[in-house]
């Protein structure tokens, strides 16, 4: 937790990436804090970091677990009042996925960097790729300095996306539920989507907006970190001032 405390200031919450974790972030919760004055508050998810390990195999709908009955909890024990959701490609789908899901009041409107609506051929290439450099390209050494128990959060990710019947899932269906502001910002060369889950966006219910950023890959937030800030801030600041009730659009 960084900044003002969720019961002085709105407070931006931070979900991760498939590999990530609270020290994947870097110095942008830092600099995030620092753009908007606000709250900044990061987590690990069970089988990341150093969170509680979780069993193996996860189940095919382990991001709408973590978006129905984790993430709720997360906001209760920190004592969100309100705030918006910046989560990073599966972090983003289960910002998506809470939102579309239930009616979080708390939760003013949500930045989806690099987001997984559908599952794309590209994304199980990418996949398959991290995978061969995890089993002889050095991977797994530089992920085992962030998570203590490197094997369970990287077969926890990988294996479950490349299950064959995960190739079906599809979260499109919630996405007209959701009813706050939503902003995508997306590489254009990355290596895990295409721009098609920019277009899918628009079927948010709220009002949707995105930025593509021209070069950049899977991790705008490093790898284009100040246009990335600018984004954020500007998008938070506006759905912070927009009325609670206020109509989409």
């Amino acid at each position: 937790m960084l900044g003002p405390s969720p019961d002085a200031a709105p407070t931006l919450v931070l979900l991760h990436e498939g590999l990530g974790c609270v020290g994947l972030w870097r110095d942008f919760p830092d600099r995030l804090a620092a753009a908007t004055g606000l709250g900044v508050f990061a987590y690990s998810r069970a089988g990341y970091g150093d969170s509680s390990p979780v069993p193996l195999p996860r189940t095919g709908r382990y991001l709408h677990e973590e978006a129905d009955e984790v993430l709720p909890a997360v906001l209760d024990a920190i004592g969100l009042r309100t705030g918006v959701l910046v989560g990073h490609s599966d972090g983003a789908s289960i910002a998506a996925l809470h939102l579309g899901r239930r009616r979080d009041r708390r939760v003013r409107g949500a930045v989806l960097i690099a987001p997984h609506f559908v599952v794309e051929d590209v994304t199980i290439a990418g996949i398959r790729e991290a995978r061969r450099a995890y089993e002889s390209g050095g991977l797994r050494e530089r992920l085992a300095r962030w998570h203590a128990d490197v094997d369970v959060a990287f077969r926890g990710w990988c294996d479950t996306w490349l299950e064959p019947g995960f190739r079906s899932w599809d979260i499109r269906d919630d996405l007209p539920s959701i009813a706050v502001p939503v902003h995508v910002i997306q590489g254009e060369a990355d290596e895990y989507a295409t721009l098609r889950q920019v277009e899918i966006a628009q079927l948010c219910g709220g009002q949707a907006t995105s930025t593509v950023l021209a070069g950049i890959g899977h991790s705008p937030h490093r790898e284009a970190a100040d246009a990335t800030l600018d984004i954020v801030a500007s998008f938070v600041a506006a759905a912070l001032a927009r009325p609670l009730d206020a109509p989409p659009g």
